[in-house]
């Protein structure tokens, strides 16, 4: 079932209805640690029908610029385009579709996963945008709860289809997005895993007190988008 985002009025006057996409359950996600990190990716997460509607989603509601003061004034530098979203059933449907099942066996400091925070996050990096190295930070939510992972869902780059006859077409691949590359470095600022951006693909990593140094590289071609969330843990 699609969501509603709410409504906007165009140059007309008139107001239109924007939705969001229907999201699929998924019974055959994997998740795949990275080099023994608490880094995963979870192929195929989002369809790659799913990752462009939620692409023409995004830019139907329009992006704002994001920038910072950068390390100087103690900011991370950053320099993107976001949108953020309030939507608790949304929340609710990207996690019941799959993300429910691989955070089952989950347990930090003796809370478990119950969802996604229902602020949802999409950010957009056209060439030479980049978001510099930082770490995200553990929230409490109250009511015993606290956000312990981040979700990014990547719907632009490669796609990697589900079954070998589950082939994409021309029209309907992304364009080329080369660079926006999510990397992490360990404490001496080694290079520990270094994720290109998949269409469709979810990246979860842990962040507050052990969370690892990360930042997305600049966009050479193409325009990278991203959703992002975190998981709540009670």
């Amino acid at each position: 079932m699609k969501r509603k985002l709410g409504e906007r009025k165009r140059g007309t006057g008139k107001k239109t209805r924007l939705e969001w996409p229907a999201i699929k359950p998924k019974s055959n996600l994997n998740m795949t640690r990275l080099k023994d990190t608490d880094l995963f990716t979870v192929q195929n997460f989002f369809t790659s029908v799913e990752s462009k509607a939620f692409v023409k989603a995004a830019e139907l509601i329009g992006f704002v610029h994001q920038g910072s003061l950068g390390p100087i004034k103690g900011q991370a530098y950053r320099d993107n385009d976001r949108i953020s979203v309030n939507d608790p059933v949304l929340a609710s449907t990207i996690w019941e579709s799959g993300l429910d099942k691989l955070f089952s066996d989950f347990k930090i400091r003796g809370k478990v996963a119950v969802g996604l925070n229902a602020n949802i996050r999409f950010y957009r990096y056209k060439v030479g945008q980049r978001f510099g190295r930082h770490i995200d930070e553990s929230v409490d939510l109250g009511e015993r709860k606290r956000t312990y992972y981040t979700l990014l869902i990547y719907l632009s780059g490669s796609f990697e289809p589900k079954s070998e006859t589950e082939q994409s077409s021309p029209e309907d691949s992304s364009e080329a997005l080369v660079g926006g590359e999510t990397v992490f470095y360990d404490s001496g600022n080694c290079v520990v895993a270094e994720v290109p951006p998949g269409e469709g693909m979810a990246l979860l990593h842990i962040h507050g007190d052990r969370c690892m140094l990360h930042e997305a590289r600049n966009v050479i071609k193409g325009v990278k988008y991203v959703l992002r969330s975190v998981v709540v843990f009670a």
